[in-house]
């Protein structure tokens, strides 16, 4: 149920087509413990084939994760005005379509529209781009999103934790994106956490030698 308090957090996570849906679902879950945040979901039409060939989960399970469902094609709903408090939106995954529409300004459905609103009004728009290779015409679209205001966050992983698991691979970037809106996860160790990385960190390469 939505949440009332001035403590709470609205955060929006919208899930487009691109492969990577797991990014939305992983996010969702980290999320769905956390009191203090209310959360909202778009699930794009296209992503709903995505997260059953990828996740084998339907729409109706990963909506069921969040506070608030939205439908992508109701361009009137809630997150559609800048009135509505919505403290940060996160794309993940955010395809090179949905980006584009995005940084041109074509919001024919809720997820960019919402996108929209959330650069106007200057609250955190994250864009988990995934795509790759990229060709110059990618690299315009994601440099004219950076000076409209949103976050690029290409979903690479890091191996400094030593995964042994998909998941904690998926959870490592899903706590990087939740660090730009503010909000702590440690689903996995940070940098200099996990045993004998600080052996083998910056105090062994960045050498005082005077």
């Amino acid at each position: 149920m939505p949440m009332n308090g001035t403590n709470i957090k609205r955060v929006l996570i919208a899930i487009t087509g691109a492969s990577g849906a797991i990014y939305g679902v992983r996010l969702l879950e980290i999320l769905n413990a956390k009191p203090d945040v209310e959360t909202h979901v778009i699930v794009s039409k296209a992503a709903g084939l995505t997260l059953s060939a990828e996740c084998d989960r339907n729409v109706a399970e990963v909506e069921a994760l969040a506070d608030v469902v939205h439908l992508v094609g109701n361009i009137g709903a809630a997150p559609a005005s800048g009135s509505f408090s919505l403290n940060a939106m996160i794309i993940a995954p955010c395809s090179i379509k949905t980006a584009s529409n995005i940084a041109y300004g074509n919001t024919a459905d809720l997820i960019t529209r919402t996108a929209d609103v959330m650069l106007k009004e200057h609250r955190k728009l994250i864009v988990a781009v995934r795509e790759t290779p990229l060709h110059a015409g990618h690299l315009e679209t994601l440099q004219r999103l950076v000076g409209l205001g949103a976050v690029i966050f290409p979903p690479m992983p890091a191996f400094y934790h030593k995964p042994t698991s998909i998941n904690e691979i998926i959870s490592q970037s899903c706590m990087r994106m939740l660090d730009q809106i503010g909000i702590n996860s440690d689903e996995v160790p940070r940098w200099g956490e996990t045993s004998g990385i600080a052996a083998v960190g910056p105090k062994s390469i960045f050498v005082d030698e005077t």
